[in-house]
């Protein structure tokens, strides 16, 4: 089975790529390379091209035949999304349109979508789970909550079968060293300590020290980015086996807290992590987890590495190794 996996040369996407191939589909990328990076595509060809152009997706379409998409491609700077709306409203909304089209267009009626803890902003209650209500409170979030509402849409038209995986913070890199972690600008906090500690980047800025946790900073969700693949990939035969469409969390269902996690990146790099202490971010929550009930019970799912010493252990030894090298 071929799969076309849009943004697949992206940190997720690259890595759902090495997931799909050990699982024995044929990964076809197909990214514009303006965040990926063509030497993470590696278990399939890559074709170079724009989810806004119609063309060169049928061209694609026609010439691999995919049976299933995949879709990462998608901007995700918050903040960005916040002062430049119209270019996540274009590409996260629009080029979904036109991805979706172009579907319908060669046959093509299974689809794996990239969703996003941020669909729910800001949670009264906690653990969050996926019939919290959808709120979100910037760009980017809404923009992904809009591609949700038409693949909901789109299978009630046209019947297009669909999987929405709402991650939280995605985390650690291929411990067989094969893949990393390579945004720019950088904002994951946990490349942003190791390069701290590293001396290759600034120092770290923790945002919020007074906040009602046990160590008053923030705490957030961390789930390894293999464990994300593995879950994209499970949802495939769940679909072609005639499964319900809809959305799931991703999730290890345990909080940890910045201080934490700087703790286990000095663990893993041996070294401190120079740290700054600033006031909150406005519209920075308290803390965010969340339980991954119905991808454990619908597609056997659940998350492989659950202690934060291991993921970021994993994402530790790649950037250690490229600082080395």
């Amino acid at each position: 089975m071929r799969v076309l996996v849009a943004g697949g040369a992206g940190y997720v996407g690259s890595h759902a790529c090495k997931a799909l191939a050990e699982a024995g589909y044929e990964p076809v990328t197909y990214d514009n390379l303006v965040f990926g990076h063509a030497d993470a595509v590696k278990w399939g060809p890559l074709e170079i091209g724009d989810v806004l152009d119609a063309e060169r997706l049928d061209e694609v379409f026609t010439r691999h035949r995919p049976d299933v998409v995949m879709h990462f491609a998608a901007f995700a700077y918050v903040g960005e999304s916040v002062t430049d709306p119209s270019k996540y409203y274009r590409n996260n909304i629009t080029g979904s349109i036109a991805l979706l089209d172009a579907m319908r267009r060669n046959g093509v009626d299974k689809i794996v979508f990239s969703s996003t803890c941020a669909t729910y902003g800001v949670p009264e209650t906690l653990p969050i789970s996926e019939d919290t209500p959808q709120a979100p409170i910037n760009p980017y979030g809404y923009t992904k909550l809009v591609v949700e509402r038409a693949l909901a849409d789109y299978e009630r038209a046209y019947g297009v079968k669909w999987a929405a995986m709402r991650y939280f913070n995605a985390a650690g890199c291929d411990p067989d060293g094969e893949l990393g972690e390579r945004h720019d600008p950088e904002t994951h906090a946990i490349p942003l300590a190791i390069h701290a500690a590293l001396g290759s980047g600034p120092r770290f800025s923790v945002f919020g020290t007074d906040y009602a946790t046990p160590d008053g900073s923030a705490i957030r969700d961390y789930v390894h980015v293999c464990d994300l693949a593995t879950a994209h990939v499970k949802a495939i035969p769940h679909l072609a086996n005639g499964g319900e469409s809809r959305a799931y969390n991703l999730a290890t269902g345990r909080g940890t807290s910045v201080i934490e996690l700087l703790k286990s990146v000095e663990k893993a790099v041996g070294r401190p992590v120079p740290a700054d202490y600033a006031p909150r971010r406005a519209g920075d929550p308290p803390a965010l987890f969340a339980v991954a009930e119905a991808a454990n019970r619908i597609l056997d799912w659940s998350p492989r590495y659950t202690d934060i010493d291991e993921t970021v252990a994993t994402a530790a030894n790649w950037f250690m190794r490229r600082h080395n090298a």
